[in-house]
C-alpha cells in the first residue's frame, strides 16, 4: 500500500463524509438553527473564517468532517438552537446527512454512466463458439422482442432469456430498418441462461441519469438484503471491512482505472447513507428514533440521557472498528 494509494483513499473519504455533512449543515441553515462551526477534516485546524454566527474550517486529516449546531446534545435557551426545533424540523436535519449520500450516489453513478455508455438493447460483441455467433445474429442488430416479451433495454434482454421456460428462444431484432425473427438455443452457464452476446452502449446525459438512478436502487436493495441476512446469521462478515480495507479496495480500483474510483466512491457513499439510518446508538438512524419518540409523547427526552446512549453507542462503535481494521490488517498484511 503505497502513498498515492493512501492519498486517493482520504480524499475519496473525506468528500463522501463532507457531502454528508454538507446535508445537515445547510438543513439546519434552512430551519434557522445556528450553526457554530462547519468544518471539513478532523484534528488541528489549518484555516478558518467566521461569518456571521458560523466558523468555516480546514482541519488536518481529510477523514469528513462535523457540522457543531447549538444545543444539539445538551440543554440551551437559545430560541434557535437546535433542541428548541421541533422534533420533524430536527428529523429532517439528521436526515438531510444520509438522503445527501444517497443523492451524491446517484450523480457519481450518472457521471459514471456518461464516461462508460449506457447500455442498450443492441449486440455490442459477439462471444465466439456461442449459440448467438452461430446463429445468425449480427453486431449492430436492435432487440425488440424475445419469444413474446417486448425489448426495451439491456436490462430486459437478459430478463428475458432468464425467464423463458426453455433454452430455445426466438429474437425479433432490427437490421437496416427491416425486422428478423432469429432462432437462438441458450446454454447453462453457473446457473444461468446466456446465449454469448454483450450490449452496445450509448453516452446520453438522460439515459444515464435515468440509469444511474436505476442501478443506486438496485445496489440499495442488495445493501439491505445483505444486512438483513448479516443480523439473521445467515452471512458471513467477508463483506465487512473498515478503514484499512477501504483504503485497501480503493487503491485496487485506482490502479484499474479512474470509472473504477467513481464506481467504488459511489458504493461507499450508498454504505456510508445506509449504514447512518441504523437505529444503532450515536448513529444518525438512532436520533431520528429519539425525535420520533418525542414527537409521539409529546414531551423532551432528557438530553443528558440521550447524549449518554449515543455516548456508549459511540465507544462501542469505536470498539467494533477497532476490531474491523484488525482485521482487514491481518486479511491484507497477514
Amino acid at each position: 500500500m503505497n502513498l498515492m494509494t493512501i492519498i486517493i483513499a482520504l480524499i475519496v473519504f473525506g468528500v463522501i463524509v463532507t457531502v454528508h455533512e454538507m446535508g445537515h449543515f445547510f438543513t439546519a441553515k434552512y430551519f434557522g438553527v445556528t450553526v457554530h462551526e462547519f468544518s471539513v477534516g478532523m484534528g488541528p485546524k489549518l484555516y478558518s473564517k467566521t461569518k456571521k454566527e458560523t466558523e468555516y474550517s480546514l482541519r488536518a486529516l481529510p477523514l469528513g468532517g462535523y457540522v457543531r449546531m447549538e444545543g444539539e446534545d445538551s440543554e440551551s435557551q437559545d430560541p434557535n438552537s437546535f433542541n428548541n426545533k421541533h422534533p420533524l424540523k430536527r428529523m429532517a436535519i439528521i436526515f438531510a446527512g444520509p438522503f445527501m449520500n444517497f443523492i451524491l450516489t446517484i450523480v457519481l453513478m450518472s457521471f459514471l454512466f456518461m464516461m462508460i455508455g449506457v447500455p442498450v438493447n443492441k449486440i455490442g460483441a459477439l462471444v465466439e463458439n456461442m449459440p448467438a455467433s452461430n446463429s445468425g445474429l449480427e453486431v449492430g442488430d436492435k432487440i425488440i422482442m424475445i419469444d413474446d416479451k417486448k425489448i426495451d433495454s439491456w436490462q430486459s434482454v437478459t430478463d428475458a432469456i432468464q425467464s423463458s421456460p426453455d433454452n430455445d428462444l426466438e429474437f425479433t431484432i432490427e437490421r437496416n430498418n427491416e425486422q428478423k425473427i432469429i432462432a437462438v438455443d441458450a446454454v447453462e452457464q453457473a446457473g444461468r441462461k446466456v446465449v454469448g452476446i454483450s450490449p452496445a452502449s450509448e453516452k446520453s446525459p438522460g439515459k444515464s441519469l435515468v440509469f444511474g438512478t436505476n442501478q443506486t436502487i438496485l445496489m440499495l436493495t442488495d445493501m439491505l438484503s445483505f444486512l438483513g441476512k448479516l443480523f439473521t446469521g445467515q452471512a458471513g462478515d467477508e463483506g465487512v471491512v473498515g478503514p484499512v480495507g477501504i483504503i485497501s479496495a480503493v487503491g485496487e480500483a485506482a490502479r484499474t482505472g479512474f470509472a473504477n474510483v467513481i464506481s467504488l466512491a459511489a458504493i461507499i457513499s450508498l454504505n456510508l447513507g445506509l449504514i447512518n439510518l441504523l437505529p444503532i446508538p450515536a448513529l444518525d438512524g438512532s436520533r431520528i428514533v429519539f425525535q420520533a419518540i418525542e414527537l409521539v409523547r409529546g414531551k423532551k427526552i432528557d438530553p443528558e440521557k440521550e447524549g449518554f446512549v449515543h455516548m456508549i453507542g459511540m465507544i462501542l462503535l469505536l470498539a467494533l472498528m477497532l476490531f474491523i481494521t484488525s482485521k482487514d490488517i491481518l486479511r491484507i498484511f497477514g
